[in-house]
């Protein structure tokens, strides 16, 4: 593991940019950017596309390593270059960003309020092709609907089983159960959920090391127990579904946690923005989403 990323995750002022929308929700990335879904007509072109977005936003002076710690990427990302080298090399060596790489296959059905990971068959084979792409960590995402406890006491026991085979392929694992904020039982799926968390913390050993990923919760300060725990770098939050304005407002609230963002990041962008404008509204973005995380 490189040790100045560690440091730099664990504690560095900033946030995380979310930058790995996968085949399911890249059409939707693409809309909101701009482009619809008859400039492409298969998968590849589609990828094509999404990855020249990403490259625009990389490059862009306002993606800055003064305030964006690091990125996730998806894996189509992971093995494309931007300027001739691989997009992680690129953003450590060329932004001093640290790379993380999405490694779930989407969600499986609902079944007792919660979505599981599909299974995930080529993990081995990932983590391999993460570490020759010098990538630090990476994430995966379930979602909770409802405050059943069989359903996000499964969702906890799946992430930190497949934590586990990344920590031991020398990655750190951002382990992201999300709260639907739709949710009419958000918070106490919040309590559940941190209950949970807090049991499979205390068991890692010293030299096992995760990152969080969670929605930010209805009550303020809910995670700061997580935030402080010896086996956790960082606990980072999604703005899922909220405006950027409304995700950052919640975010000041809560001491210690960072904002991984990902529509709130990119919601001004636009495919026909002059670099000027395109860029203007990429840094009013990275500046709002950072102020909030410090």
């Amino acid at each position: 593991m490189n040790q100045s990323q560690f440091e730099k995750i664990k504690n560095g002022k900033g946030f995380i940019a979310a930058l790995d929308q996968s085949g399911g929700s890249t059409p939707k990335a693409l809309a909101a950017y701009g482009i619809s879904e008859d400039a492409f007509s298969n998968e590849a072109e589609m990828f094509e596309l999404v990855h020249k977005m990403r490259t625009r936003i990389i490059t862009s002076p306002a993606f800055d390593s003064k305030y964006i710690l690091g990125a996730i990427l998806f894996e189509q990302t992971m093995d494309s270059k931007i300027e001739g080298m691989y997009t992680a090399d690129y953003l450590a060596e060329k932004k001093g960003i640290v790379p993380f790489l999405k490694v779930d296959k989407g969600l499986a059905e609902e079944a007792n309020g919660v979505q599981l990971m599909k299974p995930i068959t080529d993990l081995d084979e990932t983590l391999k092709r993460a570490n020759e792409r010098h990538i630090f960590g990476t994430k995966m995402r379930s979602v909770i609907k409802e405050a059943n406890l069989e359903g996000i006491k499964a969702v906890v026991e799946q992430q930190f089983e497949i934590g586990k085979q990344i920590i031991a392929a020398g990655l750190v694992p951002i382990i992201e159960p999300e709260v639907d904020i739709h949710s009419p039982e958000k918070e106490k799926c919040e309590e559940l959920l941190k209950a949970e968390i807090l049991r499979h913390l205390n068991n890692l050993s010293e030299n096992e090391n995760v990152m969080l990923k969670v929605t930010i919760p209805t009550k303020t300060n809910l995670y700061k127990e997580l935030i402080d725990h010896p086996q956790v770098v960082r606990v980072v939050a999604l703005s899922g579904g909220y405006s950027t304005d409304v995700a950052n407002q919640k975010l000041k609230e809560n001491d210690g946690l960072i904002a991984s963002f990902s529509r709130a990041l990119s919601q001004d962008l636009n495919h026909d923005q002059t670099d000027e404008e395109f860029n203007a509204a990429l840094e009013k973005a990275v500046q709002s989403i950072y102020e909030a995380s410090i």
